[in-house]
C-alpha cells in the first residue's frame, strides 16, 4: 500500500468522527454526513489553524448545509448534457468524462455533490461506454477526466483510461482535473509521472483556493508533474471567508507562479444547494481582478468566470477599462486609473467575393467507421487495497 493510500484510511470520514473530533452534535453530524459525505484526509486536516479559517471553511460541514436556500442541485445542467452516465459533452470539441465518484477530500463548495461520493451514480461501470462515445464522436478532441477525482484511481487502472482514449484517433488532449497537488500531494509519485508521460500530451487543473495550501509538499508535487512534461494550471473558487479579498488573492496567485502552477480560471461560486453561505457578490470577484491586472504579472492573472446557470458554459467577466468614445478614438483607463485616449482605425468596407461552398467527399467510400475502443474495466477496483 503507498503513502496516500495509507492517509486516505486515516480520514476524518463519518459522523462519528465530526462528533469525536470537532464537538459536533450527533444528529447534526448524521444530518451532515448523508447529505453530502465528509472526507478530509491527515495533510489537509494538519492545514487547519484555527476553527473557522480558511482551511476550515472548505472541508468541515457547516449547520447552513442543511437551510432551504433555493438553489440548484445541477446548477450547470450537467445530466441534461449527460448522453451517457459517464460524459458529460457541452461545448462541441470536448467532454467531461467522468471516472470515479471518489475523492481524497470533499469540498463543501462542490458544485457536483448531488453525485460525488456515491458509487452508484459514477462508477467505474460506465467508463467503457464513455470511451465508446468518444470513440463515436470525431468532433471531440480534447477529454478533461474528472468525478470525484480520477487520481483516486490506482496508477493501473488510469493507465487503463488513458491507453483507451489514446487509441482514438481524434482524441488530442487528455487533461485531468484534479486536487490531488494541493488536499493529498502525496499522490504525485514518481511512478505515476512516469506512467502519465507516456500518454503526452497531458494537462493537469488543480485547485488551489488559498496561499495557506501552498505548501512544500504541494510545491513539491506540482513540480514533479512539471518535470514531467505536464503543465499545470490552477481552477480557484471565490469563496466568502476563504479567498475574498484582494492582497490573499494576490499572495495566492504570486505563490503559484513560483510552484509552476499558473493561474487558469477564478470562478464565481456555481448556485449549488447548500452552499449559499460561502458565495460572494460578483463585485467582489471584480474588485479582486481590478487589483491583481497591474500588480502583477499577467501570467498571475486568471480569467474571471460564472458558469452560466443552465448550461450556458463559462462567460469572462472583467472590470470595464473601456470608458467609451470620442469621435474614432476609443478612451481607457488603466490600472492606476488614469485616463488614455487611443486613436481607432475606421473600418473600409471592401467588396469581398462570397465564399466558395465545396463539398468534400470521399470517393469510393462510405462513411469512416468510429475506431474500435480499447475493453477497461468494468468492475469496480477498491480505491484503497
Amino acid at each position: 500500500m503507498e503513502l496516500w493510500q495509507e492517509m486516505l484510511r486515516q480520514s476524518v470520514d463519518s459522523g462519528k468522527d465530526l462528533v469525536e473530533r470537532f464537538d459536533f452534535k450527533p444528529e447534526l453530524a448524521e444530518k451532515l454526513n448523508s447529505l453530502f459525505h465528509t472526507r478530509i484526509n491527515p495533510y489537509y486536516l494538519s492545514l487547519i489553524r484555527h476553527p473557522g479559517d480558511p482551511i476550515w471553511l472548505q472541508c468541515i460541514p457547516d449547520a447552513r448545509e442543511l437551510e432551504d436556500d433555493g438553489l440548484m442541485e445541477d446548477p450547470l445542467a450537467e445530466d441534461s448534457h449527460s448522453p451517457v452516465p459517464s460524459i458529460v459533452h457541452r461545448y462541441p470539441d470536448r467532454v467531461l468524462f467522468l471516472t470515479t465518484s471518489q475523492c481524497s477530500m470533499y469540498c463543501r463548495f462542490c458544485t457536483r455533490k448531488r453525485k460525488v461520493g456515491d458509487s452508484t451514480k459514477i462508477n467505474m461501470k460506465y467508463i467503457q461506454d464513455g470511451i465508446d462515445y468518444i470513440a463515436a464522436h470525431p468532433e471531440v478532441r480534447d477529454i478533461i477526466l474528472s468525478g470525484g477525482d480520477p487520481l483516486m484511481l490506482t496508477d493501473f487502472l488510469l493507465e487503463r483510461v488513458l491507453k483507451g482514449l489514446r487509441e482514438i484517433p481524434h482524441v488530442e488532449i487528455i487533461r485531468l482535473g484534479t486536487k490531488m497537488p494541493c488536499v493529498l500531494p502525496q499522490r504525485i509519485t514518481t511512478k505515476l509521472c512516469r506512467m502519465l508521460k507516456k500518454y503526452h500530451p497531458i494537462y493537469v487543473n488543480t485547485h488551489f483556493n488559498h496561499p495557506w495550501e501552498c505548501t512544500p509538499e504541494a510545491k513539491r508535487a506540482c513540480e514533479m508533474l512539471a518535470d514531467a512534461g505536464i503543465p499545470v494550471g490552477n481552477q480557484a473558487v471565490l469563496m466568502k471567508g476563504v479567498n475574498d479579498d484582494p492582497d490573499v488573492m494576490l499572495e495566492l496567485v504570486r505563490k503559484l507562479l513560483t510552484m509552476r502552477v499558473r493561474p487558469y480560471y477564478l470562478y464565481q461560486a456555481d448556485i449549488t444547494r447548500g452552499t449559499n453561505y460561502l458565495r460572494t457578490p460578483v463585485s467582489k470577484g471584480l474588485e479582486i481582478m481590478d487589483k491583481l491586472r497591474g500588480h502583477t504579472s499577467g501570467l498571475a492573472i486568471p480569467a474571471y468566470v460564472i458558469d452560466a446557470p443552465g448550461g450556458g458554459g463559462k462567460i469572462p467577466i472583467l472590470p470595464q477599462y473601456v470608458i467609451g468614445r470620442a469621435g474614432k478614438n476609443i478612451i481607457l483607463r488603466n490600472y492606476k486609473y488614469e485616463i488614455f485616449t487611443y486613436p481607432d482605425i475606421e473600418e473600409n468596407p471592401v467588396d469581398h467575393a462570397p465564399p466558395v461552398e465545396k463539398s468534400f467527399k470521399r470517393k469510393g467510400r462510405g462513411r469512416k467507421s468510429a475506431p474500435k475502443a480499447v475493453p477497461v474495466a468494468t468492475e469496480v477496483e477498491s480505491i484503497i487495497e
